[in-house]
């Protein structure tokens, strides 16, 4: 596939949302029947962030999509710019890849998770990495018809291997978001585990270590653990013969699982 671990520069800028977005218009995926909400455009008036999700989104794939943990997922502008360069994009909009948060001076790859955010008048925690699916591989194959661009290999293999899947957030409080406001960190848990590293570690191996550091963190805080994301850290100290005990109540899909 020719692909690079993508690297990139954040602006040395306040951090805060440039954009908002919502579903326009229900995109349907013919390979396996969904009518899916990733089709995403700006609200410049902002979205209202709630418990189970954004006010006035959708999710199509409600198995694999939405719930508590995926309430609201955000994107670094210059990380989608920089990955539709390498792609030979001209240019990707704001919300190409299902993003609600479109951010601008902060890396919502390198978010540990668990940290917390205040954005307007929400309040948000960082919870998990967003894992590609069909549904975003024939998204981002109309965008490639689009600019008349041949694909290069399966998107979710590439996009995988770039390295940069954005953040996953859970609303600790509602509130209303806009374009414009700051993004506050109000705490960054100290096990320093980020949602990238998570992301890089479940297309092969999570480093034992780091798996360890942000189950002991959840153990000892209570803090509700993503499945695919509990399971691959107590599969990593497994592999490494490390014994972990791991409350099964604290591992949950956030959708009644």
């Amino acid at each position: 596939m020719n692909v690079e671990p993508l690297s990139v520069t954040i602006t040395d800028a306040p951090a805060r949302v440039v954009s908002t977005c919502t579903v326009d218009s229900l995109f349907h995926v013919e390979v396996t029947g969904i009518r899916s909400g990733i089709n995403k455009v700006p609200r410049p008036e902002g979205i209202k962030l709630l418990t189970h999700g954004v006010l006035g989104d959708v999710q199509g794939d409600t198995e694999h999509h939405g719930g508590l943990f995926k309430a609201v997922y955000a994107f670094a502008r210059e990380t989608r710019e920089e990955l539709a360069r390498q792609e030979g994009f001209s240019g990707l909009p704001d919300g190409a890849f299902g993003e609600n948060l479109v951010t601008e001076g902060i890396d919502t790859d390198e978010v540990v998770i668990g940290s917390r955010w205040r954005i307007g008048g929400a309040e948000l925690e960082a919870s998990v990495p967003r894992q590609p699916c069909k549904t975003f591989a024939v998204w981002m194959g109309r965008f490639a018809d689009q600019a008349g661009l041949e694909q290069r290999g399966p998107w979710g293999r590439r996009f995988t291997a770039y390295g940069k899947c954005g953040a996953y957030f859970r609303i600790v409080r509602e509130g209303v978001v806009r374009p414009g406001d700051e993004i506050e960190v109000l705490s960054v848990p100290e096990h320093g585990v980020s949602i990238g590293e998570i992301f890089r570690g479940l297309t092969g191996e999570i480093d034992p270590a780091s798996a360890k550091a942000l189950l002991t963190w959840a153990r000892d805080t209570e803090t509700p653990v993503y499945t695919s994301m509990a399971k691959g850290c107590l599969a990593a100290l497994q592999s490494a013969d490390i014994a972990f005990e791991f409350p099964a109540s604290l591992i949950t899909d956030g959708r009644g699982n």
